[in-house]
């Protein structure tokens, strides 16, 4: 989908329902989980702050759907293999799945122990630090959202609860090593998205675009790369899904998934066998075939991402409930049915009103992403998550997925400057033509320093002062070429900024937020 095409569906969709309405049916989706929190924990002692996080809880979720989704679907709508509204409700089913089926596990609200707990030594200071940890974050990916900057969701719920942690019972209580990985995750979360993006990206240019016979080649490799991508989804899945049964290993995952990255091999085979008579030797032809394995890997991102970043929503919310209905101040808290049901639905609300902003950023305001491309995003942010989690690395798979579309996006600059050779050529070009120009002035100077000057001399003189208008001319233009040529960008700097600046201050902003929340709650509470 192109941005004409996603400025349409956006005007069409801001007409028939605005931004009041997208505001009225957030408030209502607010109102009716503090109605069912109300009714159903009426009866629970010291239950106001329960019910203000589950609004608070519901709030985060809309945010998340708003924000952190668009990673998930938005390669594939910039790449036109899904229509915005396609995404949208891929993205729906399954987030919502993924965060109801898997997502109900024991959550650890503090993300790697960013805070130690027993050092809140009082209850209600538990409560109003994981109130005000849960409405930081929330706060902070709405402004997020609001200028269009794709941040991490556990970094800023890990900024808010770490603020608040600080606000409750000062520094001590900070886990400085968990907030040295987070801080490293930063670096190499898209560092190593980018990398193994644009190695993809690579590999398929060099094995198939580049080739005179693209097609020949595309069914050589599609299958196996298609295969690679079902083997890194499936093992992330089995470890995430299973382990609230059982305890599974990296290896029994991975050996399970083989099998359906056999049946993935044979069956893209099989359809590229089938559809190849109907395809041309060209990139388009070739872009097609990733279509079918980029809808794919949009739903199991999705799933995946609504098994993991619902705890950001419904974490804290859990910790609260914990400690108000059972009198616990754990970290370690077992989510009810219904604060996942919460997360999920808030999730899919946020995507459906305010997702298209994000999707749109991430699939066509970085850089312009095709079929192959995308693919590579996605191979990236499945195979690093896996290959990073077993080696103990710190990383974000919000990250992973923008700095994949940085890495495709520089890796065009790059072969654009070398493979292609069109920055030498016209350097080279500009570089004869100043020659050829600097010698005619020189034999005009000659020609007008003859004293008696012939008809002939005059004539010539003439044609001079002609072709140095024409090589002048041919000069600027290459000179404009050159300039172009070399500083060809894909990649828009612009938004590079806009997003490194806002994932470098989610953490401290969102801690800021959280401190001055809770200090605020403490004093009214006081009150």
């Amino acid at each position: 989908m192109d941005m004409k095409t996603i400025k349409t569906i956006e005007n069409a969709t801001e007409k028939t329902l605005s931004s009041f309405a997208k505001l009225t049916l957030s408030l209502l989706f607010l109102l009716a989980v503090f109605l069912w929190t109300y009714s159903s924990h009426g009866k629970v002692p010291d239950n106001t702050f329960l019910i203000i996080g589950a609004i608070f809880g519901a709030y985060m979720a809309l945010n998340i759907g708003a924000n952190d989704v668009a990673n998930n679907v938005g390669p594939a709508v910039g790449a036109r293999a899904l229509t915005l509204t396609g995404a949208i409700i891929i993205a729906a089913i399954f987030e919502s799945a993924g965060a109801i089926i898997a997502g109900g596990d024991v959550v650890n609200t503090i993300k790697s122990g960013i805070i130690d707990p027993s050092l809140i030594t009082d209850k209600n200071s538990f409560i109003w630090a994981m109130t005000a940890g849960l409405l930081a974050g929330a706060v902070w990916l709405n402004f997020a959202t609001s200028i269009g900057a794709p941040v991490s969701t556990t970094h800023a719920i890990v900024g808010g609860v770490m603020g608040a942690g600080i606000a409750s019972a000062g520094f001590s209580i900070l886990n400085w090593g968990s907030l040295a990985e987070i801080a490293s995750s930063w670096v190499i979360s898209p560092l190593l998205g980018g990398i193994v993006a644009a190695g993809f990206l690579y590999f398929i240019k060099k094995q198939i675009v580049y080739k005179e016979n693209m097609l020949e080649q595309a069914q050589k490799f599609v299958p196996y790369l298609i295969a690679v991508m079902t083997w890194a989804f499936s093992t992330y899945l089995i470890l995430k899904g299973l382990k609230q049964l059982f305890n599974v290993s990296f290896l029994f995952a991975s050996g399970i998934s083989i099998l359906f990255a056999i049946a993935a091999y044979f069956l893209t085979k099989q359809h590229i066998d089938k559809n190849l008579s109907n395809l041309s030797n060209d990139r388009s032809s070739v872009n097609k075939l990733f279509t079918p394995a980029l809808i794919f890997g949009a739903a199991l991102l999705s799933f995946a991402h609504g098994a993991n970043d619902v705890s950001n929503a419904i974490g804290p919310l859990a910790a609260i409930n914990d400690a108000i209905v059972n009198g616990g101040g754990s970290i370690n808290a077992t989510v009810p049915l219904w604060i996942m049901v919460v997360g999920a639905i808030g999730i899919v609300i946020g995507l459906v009103l305010y997702g298209p902003r994000l999707i749109k950023t991430v699939g066509s305001e970085i850089t312009e992403l095709d079929q192959m491309r995308a693919f590579s995003v996605a191979m990236a942010t499945a195979v690093t998550v896996i290959v990073a989690s077993q080696m103990g690395l710190p990383v974000s798979s919000t990250h992973i997925a923008i700095g994949g579309v940085f890495g495709v996006g520089f890796l065009r600059e790059a072969l654009d400057m070398t493979e292609k050779n069109h920055f030498q050529d016209i350097r080279e070009k500009f570089k004869k033509h100043k020659k050829e120009l600097e010698n005619l002035q020189k034999d005009l100077v000659k020609l007008e320093a003859i004293k008696d000057k012939s008809k002939a001399i005059y004539i010539k003189i003439v044609e001079t002062f002609k072709a140095i208008d024409e090589i002048e001319a041919q000069v600027k233009q290459e000179k404009k070429d050159f300039k172009d040529a070399k500083g060809a960008k894909y990649v828009k700097r612009d938004a590079v900024k806009k997003i490194v600046a806002a994932w470098v201050i989610t953490v401290p902003a969102s801690a800021l937020l959280a401190a001055g929340i809770y200090y605020m709650i403490k004093g009214i509470v006081a009150i």
